[in-house]
């Protein structure tokens, strides 16, 4: 007999927008704790004495750790939901900080490193399979732009205000306050967000071995190599400069101060929260967004070149700028992996997306780490051999990307007429 109990009444466009940002509140404070690096680079490495290898390993363990977890929380969301994946891992992230902020040596403060990025790892996913099951698919694109962006506030607390801090107080006061401001997140989504019921029948719940299974079926699809190649190397590039190499380069290139670096750091962080929202309303549709996508990484490859190259503070500055707006760009292969798979395995799909992207972080910033290790015992200026480097993976992402083969669903015509930005 079917079930005539009245179903609840859907939740209004604002409560969802409100859930939505109570979400990115931990999404911001992930976005903080991978760009913390170029702020406490100085610190860290005058109260540890780390080369630029160890430093970028110490950036980079947060990418990998948060990129390993993302099968796990995927499979997690699916089973448990959003809300209760989010609120049991991001106590790690709260108790990584305050290891970090106490830790006496480096053992320690890869342990913490390390606790951050499982905590932090729900985060963003959990924001984009929020918008993909509760908001209209036309908006996705737009909508993920937005998204990044307020997350992007995350970003400017690492700029001026925590080399404020910083400068003033040491690294550790910067962690310290990482710490208080995620437990305040956590607060935020335990209280305001309560996952809408999905319209039909609730199904099955799926067995572990069986959810498995499926996201493994992903790496199956001919497409998917393609996707995930320029994936691991189109946003890393951009965190390896703002998260990483940005106040170092700055500082010993020409002379800049830990604050006035924080506000270069500022300056990016602005824009980018700005920058996926404009890619987001540009997006052209499926029939031409990879190529957009191609042409915009080989651009910011180009760039990187010249940031490399050049050594005239200025035109570096206004390099870095130009950087910072073409980031964006970043959520066009976000819609590109929605329209590549079919709707069942959507949220799947943007789960794997986003561990390979995040996998892609830490890999960069340890490799861009070991460059400029290798680069300063050659007697070579390291920033130079670093943005090289990457450079060159995100031309070989390209490549990759343009002539790996394409998902059929984009080869179907009425599938270029029912998406739209």
């Amino acid at each position: 007999m079917p079930d005539s109990s009245p179903q609840p009444a859907p939740p209004s466009q604002a409560t969802l927008w409100f859930m939505l940002l109570a979400l990115l509140s931990a999404f911001a404070l992930s976005q903080a704790y991978r760009t913390v690096t170029a702020i406490m680079a100085t610190g860290l490495q005058g109260d540890f004495g780390l080369s630029p290898a160890s430093l970028g390993a110490f950036a980079g363990l947060f990418g990998l750790s948060f990129g390993v977890t993302q099968f796990f929380m995927g499979i997690g969301m699916d089973l448990y939901g959003l809300r209760r994946t989010v609120l049991s891992a991001f106590p790690l992230a709260i108790a990584g900080a305050a290891v970090s902020a106490w830790a006496p040596g480096y053992g320690w403060l890869m342990f913490g490193q390390l606790l951050i990025g499982v905590g932090c790892a729900p985060a963003f996913l959990a924001c984009t399979v929020f918008i993909s099951r509760h908001f209209p698919s036309s908006r996705f694109a737009f909508l993920s732009g937005v998204g990044m962006g307020v997350g992007g506030l995350g970003l400017l607390l690492t700029g001026t205000p925590l080399a404020w801090l910083v400068q003033q107080h040491g690294w550790r006061s910067g962690f310290a306050l990482l710490a208080l401001l995620s437990a305040l997140a956590w607060l935020l989504i335990w209280r305001c967000v309560h996952e809408p019921a999905l319209p039909g029948p609730a199904p099955a719940r799926e067995r572990w071995g069986t959810a498995v299974r499926r996201f493994g079926a992903l790496f199956m699809l001919p497409h998917t190599l393609g996707i995930l190649l320029l994936g691991m190397v189109a946003y890393a590039s951009f965190l390896a400069l703002r998260g990483l190499w940005i106040g170092p380069m700055l500082i010993d290139r020409y002379g800049f101060t830990l604050v006035e670096s924080g506000n270069m750091a500022l300056v990016m962080s602005l824009i980018s929260l700005f920058s996926p929202a404009l890619f987001g309303r540009l997006d052209p549709g499926p029939a031409r967004r990879r190529a957009w996508v191609v042409n915009f990484s080989l651009l910011a490859a180009a760039l990187y070149l010249g940031v490399g190259l050049v050594h005239h503070a200025a035109l570096n500055l206004a390099l870095v700028v130009v950087i910072a707006v073409l980031s964006g760009y970043s959520v066009l292969q976000y819609s590109d992996v929605r329209s590549s798979y079919p709707p069942d395995l959507t949220g799947r799909a943007l789960s794997v997306f986003t561990m390979a992207m995040f996998l892609g972080v830490g890999l960069v910033q340890s490799l861009t780490g070991w460059v400029a290790d290798w680069a300063q015992g050659q007697g070579l200026e390291p920033y130079r051999a670093v943005m090289a480097t990457i450079a060159a993976l995100l031309a070989l992402g390209s490549t990759a990307f343009r002539w790996l083969p394409v998902s059929p669903l984009l080869r179907q015509p009425a599938a270029h007429g029912t998406e739209s930005a």
